[in-house]
């Protein structure tokens, strides 16, 4: 979790402040709002945003903490010492940021600080998911269960995220191939062209023709503005998506889109039934568990959907019925969640969900690998034929022309 410092207003409009830990920025105002308070702001506190800095360069992937979790747990499991067993994974790993984090996190503890209290320092390592399920091993004396689990999840996550980057990279590929086949069409064939038709008189061309000229000229002349555009196109949109708004509707078309907007279903019920599930297992209570899993989903419209089923089940309801709600929940995750609840088996019932989601995921890329292709080679067939044959029209006309004039 991290440290924010937040100001806000009462229902009497008196301002207040303080701070407070979170996961993050979302889940801290949802939970002031809920005590009848109007945000006027919040931020991380200067300690968690040196804490943040502090680190240093470099990242530390799934990989990485999922070696990490499988080490420790069996060395706690074999019973080394919580500050042994971290001085030994801080040789161990190569990962030079993880040592630095994990030197910190031994020092701390060998201070007297808890262990979710130590990795709590560093939210971009340790997610709330992963602080909640050691939170959960430490009070409940179980931590190397809870470190198994964590590795177990993330191996899983690693899995999924694999299988779909697997099956978008050969679409990607192909993309960049058409984009630098069109721009070295434009920029070296087209031009030799364009000294043709005016060798030959030509005053105008077909609008395709006249389309692709323009187009060869912009670049010739101005390919740096191109640049320029394309830059601020990037900067503008991922400007868009960080605000609540943008987020939002870039979520609801990721769930519009043909095909895909299926698919990003899939991938987030899968999150949302194993990451609830892991949870649940290890002891995290509900209330504390849905807060964690509104962020792990993936899709701000799913985490509303999650929030709000949580404050209804803080009301006294059960899970299955705002869920089913939401609308965002298909039937049969409602009907396995509901029976879940009614035999005491949750836990059990959301593996279920997530296993028979991931192989649903596992389903789709690999029909949309097979389909994809050719739909690919046909959208590059079309580019390049179109380049080629607007390139031809002219001079067909020219020819034409020519056998007309010499036949009379």
């Amino acid at each position: 979790m991290a440290t924010f410092a937040y100001t806000v207003r009462d229902a009497s409009g008196q301002t207040r402040s303080g701070t407070s830990e979170a996961e993050n920025v979302d889940i801290l105002r949802k939970r002031l709002q809920e005590q009848g308070f109007t945000v006027a702001d919040i931020k991380q506190t200067k300690a968690q945003r040196k804490a943040n800095a502090g680190a240093g360069w470099g990242r530390v992937g799934l990989a990485d903490i999922s070696v990490f979790c499988r080490q420790f747990s069996t060395m706690i499991d074999a019973g080394v010492s919580l500050v042994r067993s971290l001085d030994v994974l801080s040789q161990q790993t190569s990962n030079p940021k993880l040592r630095r984090i994990i030197i910190d996190i031994s020092e701390q503890v060998e201070s007297g600080q808890t262990l979710t209290k130590a990795m709590s320092k560093y939210p971009k390592t340790f997610s709330n998911l992963f602080i909640g399920l050691i939170h959960a091993g430490e009070v409940g004396g179980v931590l190397e269960e809870s470190l198994q689990r964590l590795s177990m999840f993330l191996e899983k996550d690693m899995e999924l995220r694999r299988k779909v980057k697997s099956a978008m990279t050969y679409p990607v590929i192909v993309v960049i191939f058409s984009v630098i086949i069109v721009l070295g069409l434009c920029t070296f064939v087209i031009p030799k062209f364009i000294d043709l038709f005016k060798g030959l008189g030509m005053k105008s061309l077909p609008w395709s023709t006249q389309m692709l000229v323009d187009f060869s000229n912009f670049l010739k002349a101005k390919w740096w503005m191109g640049i320029i555009i394309v830059v601020c196109i990037y900067i503008a949109f991922k400007l868009f998506g960080s605000t609540r708004i943008g987020r939002r509707v870039m979520d609801r078309v990721k769930l519009k889109l043909p095909v895909f907007g299926k698919l990003n279903h899939k991938i987030s019920l899968a999150r949302f039934g194993r990451t609830l599930g892991t949870l649940l297992v290890s002891g995290v209570p509900i209330l504390q568990a849905m807060e964690t899993v509104a962020e792990t989903v993936g899709n701000s419209l799913m985490a509303d959907s999650i929030f709000e089923a949580r404050n209804r089940i803080r009301e006294g309801e059960q899970i299955k019925e705002p869920l089913e709600r939401s609308g965002m929940f298909p039937p049969m995750v409602v009907h396995m969640i509901s029976i879940g609840e009614e035999s005491g088996s949750l836990d059990h019932m959301l593996t279920k969900v997530a296993e028979f989601y991931e192989q649903e995921v596992d389903a789709q890329l690999q029909s949309l690998a097979a389909a994809i292709e050719p739909v690919l080679i046909v959208f590059l067939g079309v580019i390049v034929g179109f380049i080629v044959i607007s390139m031809f029209m002219p001079l067909i006309a020219v020819i034409s022309n020519l056998s007309g004039g010499g036949g009379g």
